[in-house]
């Protein structure tokens, strides 16, 4: 294989990687037996017909695209190799010459990584985050923990009040008419919902138990059946049961109940603490965002449109596989949506032009600041992968290949740029 390398504008390369004509007889021979089952040739069984007959009749070209097929991944992935850009896209193929007893020319259009100018890195200014837990908010959990031990009652003693869960029976009625849909039977409803049109669960507050109740209403002008909008109805309504929440009093004992605490008020510290920490967690991660988002805006790059196009590809592939771990297809997705993988890769662009730029300056400050991993770190993330996946480490190390290695140390040193310019930012 030889190659020769072109830099072309807006840091794209063009490859011309040449295959030895021995080589393309080799895949043509593939080819041949590949396909020979499928061609028929009057006088031979199928799968015995002899190469020479088969290109005497349809012309070698008809094995030319299953060996362009077969050699051009190998050839592109040793050209990669060899040549000292770094590629960052997925390639444009193009045949230039593909002939019986001849070399095999193909070229390879990539993006290549672009160079990146940073402008100031360290002393970003950015706005400083509270994370003190106010009273608001430690109630708010209190109240939450209420709402998730609650227990539901009957009512039988009172009218319906606001909040309450009902289980009515209605009927609705236009010009004195009923009309399809508008009749419910044992219909759970609690009121307040906004489940209703407007105006509905309101005229419900104060219905007595078994008794009728009329409620007017009209309908919106935009409703869904056409031939209700705008107008007035009057559904009669039986409310058959109520039901309330019974919250327990936010107390020592309610307190020993859901924690391992004693008291309420030890109950409330720790709820505290945990507030902060997570509001903490949030405004550094928050914290890291802008300053990075403004490290961007000061630094200079050109990124090659291959390159976003093949990390949008890349996050609609990871779409899909999320998708698929809640059970459903991409496939299914599409159909319900009414996307297609090319309106889903251009809805990606603006995500994956952020990832791409907030990589290249990551790595350049990297690369400024002379940040190094040492195998002791490696070691320490190989442990946590280990304990994570419950292996052994050895085991793991096993199977851990030196590229696996060599990414994990890139994403280290990433993490170590970001707590760098993180550490360095002036909060105001």
């Amino acid at each position: 294989m030889s190659l020769q390398v072109e830099k072309l504008e807006k840091n794209m390369a063009k490859l011309t990687i040449e295959v030895s004509a021995e080589e393309l007889e080799k895949a043509l021979q593939k080819a041949y037996l590949k396909n020979r089952n499928r061609i028929s040739v009057p006088g031979f069984r199928k799968g015995k017909v002899p190469r020479q007959m088969i290109e005497k009749m349809y012309g070698p070209e008809i094995f030319y695209d299953d060996a362009a097929n077969g050699l051009i991944p190998d050839a592109y992935a040793a050209a990669a190799d060899e040549c000292e850009l770094q590629l960052v896209s997925r390639p444009s193929i193009e045949v230039v010459q593909i002939e019986k007893g001849q070399p095999f020319i193909f070229t390879a259009e990539v993006a290549v990584k672009p160079e990146v100018t940073l402008g100031a890195y360290k002393g970003i200014e950015v706005e400083k985050a509270d994370i003190e837990a106010t009273e608001e908010e430690i109630t708010a959990a209190v109240d939450k923990e209420r709402e998730n031990n609650s227990r539901t009652i009957t009512v039988e003693d009172r009218a319906v009040q606001d909040g309450d869960m009902t289980v009515l029976d209605f009927e609705g009625f236009v010009d004195g008419s009923a009309f399809d849909g508008g009749k419910g039977t044992d219909y759970p409803l609690t009121i307040g919902s906004g489940a209703f049109i407007p105006g509905f669960e309101e005229q419900l507050i104060g219905a007595e138990l078994g008794k009728e109740k009329e409620v007017n209403v009209t309908f919106p002008e935009e409703y869904q059946a056409k031939e209700l909008a705008g107008k007035p109805a009057v559904f009669k309504c039986t409310i058959k049961e109520i039901k309330v929440k019974e919250l327990p009093e936010a107390d020592d004992e309610f307190a020993k109940d859901v924690s391992e605490f004693d008291t309420m008020d030890e109950y409330r510290a720790d709820l505290k603490k945990k507030i902060e920490e997570r509001k903490a967690a949030d405004a550094k991660a928050k914290k890291e965002d802008a300053v990075i988002e403004k490290i961007i805006e000061g630094a200079q790059m050109e990124i090659p449109e291959a390159m976003i196009e093949t990390q949008a590809e890349y996050l609609v592939d990871d779409f899909a596989q999320r998708l698929q771990m809640q059970g459903m297809s991409m496939e299914q997705y599409m159909q319900y949506t009414g996307a297609t993988a090319e309106t889903m890769t251009e809805q990606m662009k603006p995500q994956a032009k952020k990832r791409i730029e907030s990589r290249l300056v990551l790595e350049a400050v990297a690369d400024a600041e002379k940040i190094e991993v040492s195998d002791e770190e490696i070691e320490v993330e190989m442990t946590k992968m280990a304990e994570a996946y419950k292996m052994e480490l050895d085991k793991l190390k096993e199977l851990i290949s030196e590229d696996e290695k060599k990414n994990m140390s890139a994403e280290l040193s990433i993490r170590k740029a970001i707590d760098l310019v993180a550490e360095a930012a002036v909060e105001k």
